[in-house]
């Protein structure tokens, strides 16, 4: 597996939910989103900050239809996946500027680059459980429930197993410092403080808009839409219907992650959102100064392509 797509697939697990300003770790650096900018900041092996930043106004402003519930979220992960993968090009050859050979990655590759991690994402966490529980129904029998919990089941399992085994690898953690940095930043910027480096290490590397989290809300949602597929069907078009509802369940979880941010207070939703700050834990590690200085860099030049525009709307 190669450097881009390992980072690639890392890149789905530490995509950060667009609501107000956003995140995403990148190698060496971190990538900002305000609500009508985006900026990328990476530290180069020299030790300077190379900085990109540009207007990124919402698809809403074009589309008022992608505003709607549900949909609005499908769209936002696109999107957001998209964006990110700008970033992760833009960080790779910045990071890598004096160590290697650049690789400018064209349009077409980066598609085909994205769509080959989405299609293996799909394969490992929702077709191989489905057929390893299909093998399984001799032993759980025929209930429909329980071949949708042990589907279910398996696919946190894989899903766990998935983020333990990347988290082991030596650039991963880097990447996972810069996803703690960011976090950091966010949580000083919410709360007025100012964005210095002691300051923003005062607070927890643990965010509740993580993408960490909102993909293991997809898991749990995923196990409900999927038993609404009829039992009967044959093999593949159960697995092309769990395909084709990845939209939906993008977008119920989407929902979901943005009701529980504005309710993280309650008991009752701390208690719910308790699973996935605790995976964060091992999608993020502790930062230095020095990657806080990135995330502070990229998080100041987003706000000022942004026209200081730092009200709360959600803007997709």
């Amino acid at each position: 597996m190669t450097r881009w797509f390992r980072l690639l697939l890392v890149q789905l697990l530490i995509l950060a939910e667009r609501i107000n300003v956003g995140g995403q770790a990148v190698l060496e650096g971190v990538m900002m989103r305000a609500p009508r900018s985006m900026a990328i900041a990476v530290r180069r092996p020299s030790g300077e900050i190379a900085v990109k930043r540009e207007e990124v106004p919402p698809l809403s402003e074009r589309f008022p239809i992608v505003k709607l519930p549900i949909l609005r979220g499908a769209v936002a992960l696109f999107s957001s996946l998209i964006i990110g993968l700008k970033a992760l090009n833009f960080s790779a050859n910045e990071a890598l500027a004096e160590e290697e050979e650049k690789e400018e990655l064209s349009s077409w590759a980066m598609g085909g680059t994205m769509a080959v991690a989405l299609g293996f994402g799909v394969l490992l966490f929702f077709v191989l459980p489905l057929y390893l529980t299909k093998l399984l129904v001799p032993v759980i029998g025929q209930s429909n429930i329980m071949f949708n919990l042990v589907d279910g089941i398996i696919r946190v399992a894989v899903f766990l197993l998935y983020i333990v085994s990347i988290s082991r690898m030596k650039d991963i953690q880097r990447v996972f410092e810069y996803h703690g940095a960011e976090h950091k930043t966010i949580f000083a910027f919410e709360a007025g403080e100012e964005l210095s480096a002691a300051t923003v290490q005062k607070y927890s590397r643990l965010h509740p808009r993580c993408g960490t989290s909102f993909l293991l809300i997809v898991m749990l949602v995923s196990i409900v839409i999927f038993s609404l597929i009829p039992k009967l069907w044959p093999f593949w078009m159960k697995a092309g219907a769990r395909v084709a509802l990845l939209p939906v369940i993008a977008g119920v979880s989407y929902e979901f992650l943005k009701w529980s941010a504005k309710n993280d207070r309650h008991p009752l939703v701390r208690l719910i959102i308790a699973p996935g700050l605790a995976l964060q834990r091992l999608t993020t590690r502790e930062p230095d100064d020095s990657q806080v200085e990135v995330a502070i860099r990229s998080m100041t030049e987003a706000l000022e392509e942004n026209g200081g525009y730092k009200d709360d709307r959600l803007v997709v």
